[in-house]
């Protein structure tokens, strides 16, 4: 589960992608911005969108969704582990009513699609709003650099702060990179809902009806793989209105997206993966996001 963007499986944007966002009635686009860049304005909203073409070098996006479904396969008991976790911190935190609480409702259907048994999802509800005990988990992130610097992001669920701190600044430290303070690479991320949809999905139905759902950016990679961008705390709205309108993802969740990438390759790329998945395999971690692009 270990590939940056979504959840460290971004490894890179496709040679050519498409992306479509808004840009408010009255306003224009000048200079470098408004390059290869042209408006529709029959969109069914009071913005008009805006489609450019961007040119970048690296890897599928959609060839690494798929790694990191198997990946998540083949950890199927880790990551019990962890939905138990986000499921008893998101009950605890908004309720345990999944229709209110878009975080637990999020958690409930990643559980749902990883094959959880409901009455471990419901035991994990009742310890969150108190009905059952257990481990009283709080949440704590780390920052770091990697190989060359690279960025890195650890995010954490524990029952014991000063073991987890020990056990993540070990593995910074023992695969050659170091811990950073709060804030040291969080700026180079956007905090956003992120979802991916096969290739064959029909592009422009699946764009109109994203934006009017409330996305705020939907990619297509040179496979065909298509990637909606949303803000964090909309993701389950968005979803359920691409669910309604046909179209089901491959992958949903909230995640830290890089807004620059680094890419790695060979010796080095090595180095990196052995410690993301250090990192990764880490009890107390749940998500491991990296700016780091790993050639194979």
């Amino acid at each position: 589960m270990s590939y940056p963007g979504c959840s460290l499986a971004n490894w890179g944007y496709a040679r050519m992608v498409k992306s479509q966002r808004f840009v408010p009635d009255g306003e224009s686009l000048t200079g470098d911005s408004a390059a290869g860049v042209f408006a529709r304005h029959d969109a069914p909203t009071s913005f008009n969108i805006i489609r450019k073409q961007i040119v970048m070098a690296g890897h599928s996006k959609w060839a690494n969704i798929k790694h990191k479904k198997a990946a998540t396969d083949a950890k199927r008991g880790k990551i019990w582990t962890r939905l138990i976790k986000e499921i008893t911190v998101a009950a605890r935190l908004g309720g345990g009513d999944a229709n209110t609480n878009p975080r637990l409702r999020l958690a409930m259907e990643k559980a749902a699609d990883a094959n959880m048994p409901k009455d471990n999802v419901q035991r994990a509800v009742s310890r969150g709003t108190g009905g059952l005990d257990g481990a009283n988990y709080e949440e704590i992130r780390y920052e770091g650099y990697g190989i060359n610097g690279a960025a890195i992001i650890v995010d954490c669920m524990t029952d014991n702060r000063v073991r987890t701190v020990a056990e993540v600044r070990h593995a910074f430290s023992k695969f050659g990179g170091n811990m950073g303070t709060e804030g040291s690479v969080a700026f180079l991320f956007k905090h956003c809902g992120q979802m991916f949809f096969a290739p064959g999905t029909n592009e422009d139905a699946l764009m109109e009806a994203a934006l009017e759902a409330g996305a705020e950016d939907v990619v297509t990679d040179d496979e065909g793989g298509i990637e909606v961008i949303c803000p964090p705390h909309d993701l389950s709205a968005v979803k359920d209105a691409l669910d309604k309108a046909g179209f089901k993802p491959e992958l949903a969740e909230v995640t830290m997206k890089p807004s620059t990438e680094t890419v790695f390759a060979g010796e080095d790329g090595l180095k990196m993966q052995k410690l993301l998945d250090a990192l990764e395999n880490l009890d107390d971690v749940q998500e491991v996001y990296t700016n780091a692009i790993i050639e194979e």
